[in-house]
């Protein structure tokens, strides 16, 4: 008979086999199993939801806010006298931006204004002038009659013997000079005539004075084109030229007004994302700088060609070394709603495309 030990235990020689806590999954095999099949089933369902969540729509974040902008110029050349607006200015259509000096302009007016009235002097003058009148044409035409009547009595006189052929051809030559200066008469009343006419192109109105008026009109729109208005509303950019006492060339950009309205979202998507998309599709637009906002919006339109073969050196792939590239394809995604915060032109964004819908519904 074995020992008791003051504890109460045995001190048996052999180990005494502990039985395993109640709830165990050595007690409950089946546990263990289930736990084992349940984890990649889980894995799998996790990928089957992800990819069903990746299919019907494409995404890309190598998008970026657009705007429509317009480079504003002055048509006329000038100092800068007066300026309206500064950087980031909100202006509408019309409005005034800056003016360039008049002064210039209005002097040409004022040389016009001489012009026309010198040219209508001129057409009074040509209407009261002696060519348009008859009287150097009949004074004329009685020098012929008489220089004709000496001629016939010097001829007779010839034939009888009473006169020398100095005379007679005398006679002969002043006839034709009568003669000739009725045609010269004629020729400056034709003349003065078509001066005083009205050509079809200005009817009604002498080609001098149509002329002067010309001038004056040119100069009057170059007057009106000292003051340089909004071409459409929108806010003010880089206007770091606009300055008084700057001087302006005609035709060179002096500032950018980025149109309001005009914000759209360009997406450079791969070339392989463009199976199902089509225009009209549902799109949703993320912003970096404003990651509380959410857009909703539409494909406007599909590139018609890569941005590589748009691009100033377009790459070239005749070589041996050619390695290919997954393109990308500028896609234009127009804005359904309104942004809360003010979007700004270059901003980056992330693009999904509902590839799954039909653009009709």
């Amino acid at each position: 008979m074995a020992d008791a030990d003051p504890t109460g235990t045995t001190t048996a020689g052999a180990a005494t086999t502990l039985d395993p806590p109640a709830g165990t999954s050595a007690g409950r095999p089946w546990l263990r199993w289930s736990i084992m099949l349940a984890v990649p089933l889980i894995l799998v369902a996790g990928a089957l939801l992800y990819w069903q969540s990746l299919s019907g729509k494409v995404s890309t974040d190598n998008a970026y806010i657009k705007q429509d902008m317009v480079a504003v110029s002055a048509e006329v050349g000038g100092r800068i006298v007066a300026v309206q607006v500064a950087e980031g200015s909100v202006v509408k259509a019309g409005e005034l931006l800056f003016q360039i000096d008049p002064e210039p302009f209005r002097l040409q007016i004022a040389e016009a204004n001489a012009a026309i009235a010198s040219a209508q002097a001129n057409v009074i003058a040509l209407s009261n002038s002696a060519d348009l009148t008859d009287t150097d044409i009949s004074a004329a035409r009685l020098d012929v009659g008489f220089a004709e009547a000496r001629f016939e009595r010097v001829r007779a006189l010839r034939d009888k013997g009473f006169s020398t052929k100095a005379d007679f051809e005398a006679a002969e030559q002043a006839v034709a000079q009568a003669r000739e200066a009725v045609q010269q008469a004629e020729d400056r009343q034709r003349e003065a005539r078509a001066r005083l006419a009205n050509g079809p192109a200005v009817p009604g109105v002498n080609p001098q004075i149509a002329a002067a008026q010309a001038s004056r009109a040119n100069a009057e729109l170059a007057l009106r084109r000292t003051e340089v208005r909004a071409p459409a509303a929108g806010r003010i950019a880089q206007a770091e030229r606009l300055q008084i006492g700057q001087q302006v060339v005609p035709n060179l950009p002096v500032l950018t007004l980025v149109r309001e309205g005009s914000t759209y979202v360009e997406a450079n998507f791969k070339e392989t994302d463009l199976a199902d998309m089509r225009v009209g599709q549902r799109a949703e637009v993320h912003f970096d700088a404003f990651p509380d906002v959410v857009l909703k919006g539409h494909v406007a339109s599909i590139g018609a060609g890569t941005g590589s073969e748009f691009s100033v050196l377009p790459a070239q792939n005749a070589t041996g070394n050619w390695v290919k590239v997954t393109q990308r394809v500028p896609v234009r995604i127009a804005l359904d709603g309104t942004s809360p915060r003010r979007l700004i032109a270059g901003l980056s964004s992330d693009v999904t495309v509902f590839t799954d819908e039909n653009p009709q519904d």
